[in-house]
This record gives structure tokens, sequence and C-alpha cells, in this order.
């Protein structure tokens, strides 16, 4: 006889008349699970270091850097814990949450920028995240899966649905824009932007009710086109791990949503409140900080998520991973944006600047083309990733309004 078993039996024992002691073993357990469900998680370390310098006001540079870095695999938890609740929901109440909360990280990252009135840097970062969702991800995504085989599939019928999506979303940011561009400047410009503002917020409800209607084509009347994709995710994400499946009780997930959160506000207004000062001593445009620097912070876990299972040649997955998110920024985050800068009194408005309109047309257009066929090779997502980074290069140069404003001046 095993002469461990009478203190196993004790163990047991005790472990049963002392259910507190068995709830945080269970708890530490669901949180050790968490850290390790994501390869970005290693970034962690910076978490504190974020929090530290941005508490003292120590070196703006190093704050923006440290918490830039600290939300990315906080990001990554949020997402995880979001999708554990999900699957405690059902499919339709999970289906809105992950809805909702799939890009909780820019939605904080937002509505704090807009409290300090950077209205400059939520609208980058919004169009920020559509190009590098549309360009970046999925370039990556048809390159690492595609580089080893002649051809990959998707569902062509859910993307020509998405790609519909994104004509819509493109033209509610168009139509604002070329309403400004036609008319002319000169004394009646406050009277304008009123009217532009009005605009906006009229659009954004129109928006965000085709929103809705889209998550009940997805959840509901039209849950079968979706369905395949729901399936993969589970098998696809405990490969990524490399830990098997652990399902995470509803309240570990409830505080762990929670704690995460309050931790992304920390650092998200560290974040934001150095910009002003890391625009001084880099150089950089706010513009190109907003568009192509921080959707990298709420995007990141996704871009990792999405280029992983395109190698498994699950591209119905790392398609909805990619397209789907720029959805959820175009369709709810950015009217939603609007709202609550009308709910706090800060003009927030869908006025984005012609350029910058003219750049998102293209990589709406380029996107739609190369995924309307419902095949894809590593050749297109050379293409798309090209597009990028020339765009990227000319936000480089690109300069703010201020810098314009001083050269109309002197002339």
């Amino acid at each position: 006889m095993d002469a461990t078993a009478p203190l196993l039996t004790v163990a047991n024992s005790h472990s049963a008349r002392n259910p507190k002691h068995t709830a945080w073993r269970a708890a530490l357990y669901d949180l050790q699970y968490i850290l390790k469900a994501s390869p970005l998680n290693f970034l962690l370390v910076f978490v504190p270091l974020g929090l530290i310098w941005g508490h003292f006001q120590l070196s703006h540079t190093l704050t923006f850097l440290f918490n830039f870095l600290a939300i990315i695999p906080l990001a990554a938890i949020l997402a995880n814990a979001t999708e554990e609740l999900a699957d405690k929901a059902g499919n339709t109440i999970g289906g809105l949450l992950n809805a909702t909360f799939g890009n909780a990280v820019e939605l904080i990252v937002s509505i704090i920028a807009l409290k300090k009135g950077q209205v400059r840097i939520v609208q980058a970062s919004m169009l920020g995240s559509l190009l590098s969702n549309l360009l970046l991800v999925l370039g990556f995504c048809f390159i690492f899966g595609g580089y080893n085989r002649v051809q990959q599939t998707f569902n062509q019928t859910a993307a020509q649905t998405m790609s519909s999506l994104l004509a819509i979303a493109c033209a509610s940011l168009l139509i604002p824009a070329a309403f400004r561009a036609t008319l002319p400047h000169g004394k009646e410009d406050h009277f304008i932007d009123g009217k532009i503002l009005e605009l906006s917020r009229g659009t954004s409800i129109v928006i965000l009710i085709v929103y809705v209607l889209f998550l009940y084509f997805q959840l509901g009347s039209h849950h079968a086109l979706f369905e395949q994709q729901e399936e993969e995710t589970d098998e696809v994400m405990s490969t990524i791990s490399r830990q098997p499946h652990h399902s995470l009780s509803v309240k570990s997930s409830l505080m762990i949503l929670l704690g995460t959160t309050v931790i992304i506000s920390f650092c998200a207004d560290f974040l934001v409140g150095t910009i002003d000062n890391v625009v001084e001593s880099t150089g950089l445009s706010k513009t190109f900080i907003g568009l192509i620097v921080i959707p990298i912070v709420g995007n990141a876990a996704e871009h990792v998520t999405s280029v992983l299972v395109a190698m498994k040649d699950k591209m119905d997955l790392a398609l909805g991973v990619a397209i789907g998110s720029s959805l959820q920024v175009a369709l709810f985050v950015t009217p939603f944006m609007v709202l609550v800068g009308w709910m706090i009194d800060v003009p927030m408005t869908l006025n984005f600047s012609t350029f910058e309109t003219a750049t998102l047309f293209i990589a709406v257009f380029l996107s739609n083309y190369l995924i309307l066929d419902g095949e894809s090779n590593w050749l297109e997502g050379v293409m798309s990733l090209a597009m990028y980074i020339l765009i990227a290069m000319a936000f480089f140069y690109y300069p703010d309004e201020k810098t314009l404003d001083s050269i109309g001046n002197s002339l």
C-alpha cells in the first residue's frame, strides 16, 4: 500500500472542509492559465515600469514607451477573459460580449484621449486601426498562410458581406469630409463646423443601427455562415497557447476583466498624457503617432492570433479576426466615440482630412478586391503590406494642422 495515501486522504478531506482554500487554489490556477494564454504576455514586465514612471512623472518618452508596451499584453488578457465569459453566456449574449469588449482597449484609450481634448489622436487612432487591420494584418495573414501553399480559400459569402459593410463604413467617413471640402473656407467656418458636427452625430446613429443589425445577421438569422469559425476557435487557441483549454469560472473571468480594465485605464491615462511631450521631443506628428503607433497597442494580440491561425490554414477564422475587428472599429467604436464626445461636450466629428479619407478609400478598395473571390495567396499579401508601408511613409512626412497653419500664415 502507498504510504502517501493517508496523507492524500487527509489533504483531500482538509480541502473539502475548507472551501475557501479550494477557491483560492482554483483562482490561482485560473490566473496562471490566463497568463500563459498568449505569447505576448512576457511584456507584462512593463506594467509596473509604466505605472511607476507615469505616477512619478519621470521621463515622458520612457513613460510613453513603457505604457505602450504594457497595454499590449493587457489587451490580450482582456480579450481572453471576455471570450471565457462569452462562452458561459451562450451564443447570442456571448457574441454581444465579444462584439462589445472586443475593442475595449481602443474604447478606453479613446475616451481618455477625448476627455483630455485630444480629438486629433482619437480620429487618427480610429483610422489607424482600420488601416492596420485591412492592410497590415491581412497582408501578413496572406503571406504567412500562403508562402508554402498555392492557394488558400475562405467563405466567400461571409467575405462579400464584410466587404459591403466596409464600403458603408468608408462612405460614412467620406461623406462628412466631402461635405467640408466642397464648402468655401472663410468667415462662416464656425457655422459650417456646427453643421458638420450635427451631420457626424446623425451619421453615427445610422451606422450604429447598421452595426446592431449586422450583429443580428451574424448571431441570429445567418449564424450558420459564421458557425464553423466559432467551432475552430477553441481548438486553434489551445494550440497557440501550447496548453490544454481550461474553462475559467464566471467569477474569475469577471475579476480578471475588471482588474485588467482598471490597469489599462491607468496605463492609457499615462500614455495619452505624454503624447504632446513625445511630439515635441521626437518631432513626430500627432497624426503619425495616432495613426501608426497607437493602433499597435490594441491590435497586437489580434495581429498575432490572426497570423498564427492563417499559418494553420484556418483562413475563415483569420479573416474573421482581421476584417471583423475593422468592422467593429468602423461601425461601432468610431460612431460611439462621436456620441461620447456629444455627451461630454467635446466636438468629436467624422470630418477626417481629404488625405486621410483618400487613404481609407484605397485600403478598403484593395482589401475588398483581394477577398471578394474567396481565395488568397502570398503575392496578394505582399501587395497589401506594400500599400500599408506606402501609407505609413506618407503620414510620416505629412505635417499636423498646426504646422500647415503656420506655413500658410508665413506665406
